[in-house]
């Protein structure tokens, strides 16, 4: 395996396991949909601590997903989209790779078939 494919192997193993946990997944939902927030804010609405909050943006910051931005005292986090698009690529490619493999097990077992049934006497 080549350095690039190990490490884009690597990020979507992190992005993967970072989305494994599901106050991870509500994290993100809420940046998507509110586009910036605090840990603070974010804590407001999870039944989280603001301290789980900030360690749950840490695992996503680490994974690529999130992006926190000091503004004076407070830290702007917001969804950082390319992890996630490179993530679905290589689902996308995942499952392009079985539906190939599925068709050519399809196709010879449906010769075997056709195989088994014209040796069949009548």
């Amino acid at each position: 395996m080549t350095d690039a494919r190990r490490g884009g192997a690597e990020a979507v193993d992190s992005v993967l396991a970072a989305l494994a946990d599901p106050t991870r997944r509500q994290l993100l939902d809420l940046l998507a949909a509110h586009g910036e927030a605090t840990a603070t804010t974010l804590a407001e609405r999870l039944p989280v601590s603001r301290q789980a909050v900030v360690k749950h943006l840490a695992h996503l910051d680490a994974a690529g997903l999130v992006a926190g931005n000091r503004v004076g005292r407070e830290v702007r986090y917001t969804v950082r989209p390319a992890a996630l698009d490179a993530t679905a690529r290589w689902m996308v490619a995942l499952a392009a790779d079985w539906d190939r493999r599925l068709a050519t097990i399809k196709r010879v077992a449906e010769a075997a078939e056709k195989d088994a049934g014209s040796t069949r006497p009548d």
